[in-house]
């Protein structure tokens, strides 16, 4: 399959270019059926958000069809201006401490066997929100003993204090996405900081050599696929176990342009670079996101745990 055209490296010009029309291998699956239908009832009955809907998310018809969804906390008003995210950004309200339990309880409602939590960024705070994720962590395993945990975390601006509260919890996996390359990090999210997500990543499995950590990438914003091959080495040497890396599709004409669409044969070669330079786990393909199919790498990277620590990690 040959390569779409590149677009020119994006800049603020480019925010009002003609969008590229989708390649035939992007389909994204409408949410439809009951078990969405009974997904969506619980949600507003325990007044949760998820990144699902927020994010609007192109696997969301697939993953909730399938009873599994990424629970998003602290609010659903976002600090931070990324160019990328359609959640809704500006000065939050306070935090609400019943978050968690509720949380929590639908996690037991749905009988999950992994849970995905994440949240919007919380720069009002100077703890970045961590207690939260401490507490629905600690509360989903006293509800629902041998639900594997993953956390979806900001950067906390780095800080060492905040990553620490979160990480005394245990969550089998500690997620934190660097998203784009250093040379675009400012363009697609300014407020965010690379030497940040490397703390983050690096300073978790320092804390906790058991806890596996996962990150991940969008490709089409600009950059180079060797930009983005050296970004993966970067996260390799933080020790990331578990690497995403999806296309970014424009979620409104207000949104960062899309520079251009990976075809398939590069979404493989990214994947089979990813293994070879030593990623227990690779999703790539044009619509991977964070916890895609993050069920199975659980369950599957759980063996190799048991071999290297003699337990079970879930």
């Amino acid at each position: 399959m040959p390569a779409l055209p590149t677009r020119d490296r994006l800049g603020p010009e480019q925010l009002n270019t003609a969008p590229l029309r989708r390649p035939e291998w992007i389909k994204v699956r409408a949410p439809a059926g009951k078990t969405y239908q009974q997904l969506q009832r619980l949600m507003r009955a325990k007044s949760l958000h998820t990144v699902c809907e927020e994010a609007m998310c192109p696997n969301l018809g697939e993953c909730w069809g399938a009873g599994t969804a990424t629970f998003l906390m602290l609010g659903d008003v976002c600090t931070r201006t990324c160019g990328f995210c359609d959640i809704k950004h500006g000065k939050p309200g306070l935090l609400d401490w019943g978050e968690a339990e509720r949380v929590a309880q639908a996690v037991k409602a749905m009988n999950l066997k992994h849970a995905v939590i994440t949240s919007v960024n919380r720069d009002d705070r100077r703890d970045g929100g961590a207690p939260i994720f401490a507490m629905v962590i600690r509360r989903i395993r006293g509800l629902l003993p041998g639900c594997s945990v993953e956390v979806l975390i900001p950067d906390f601006k780095g800080s060492l204090e905040a990553l620490k509260i979160v990480m005394e919890a245990r969550p089998e996996i500690l997620n934190h996405n660097v998203e784009t390359v250093p040379r675009l990090f400012k363009q697609v999210q300014p407020q965010d900081n690379y030497a940040w997500a490397a703390a983050t990543l690096g300073n978790a499995k320092k804390l906790d050599p058991e806890v596996l950590t996962k990150s991940g990438i969008m490709v089409g914003l600009g950059e180079e696929i060797e930009e983005v091959k050296a970004v993966m080495r970067d996260q390799r040497a933080w020790g990331v176990d578990i690497l995403t890396i999806g296309q970014y599709l424009q979620p409104s004409k207000k949104h960062l342009p899309i520079a251009r669409y990976y075809t398939l044969e590069e979404f493989s070669e990214l994947k089979r670079y990813g293994l070879e330079i030593g990623f227990k786990w690779v999703e790539s393909a044009p619509l991977v996101r964070s916890s895609y199919h993050a069920a199975q790498q659980v369950r599957a990277l759980s063996i190799v745990h048991r071999k290297l620590y003699g337990e079970s990690s879930g």
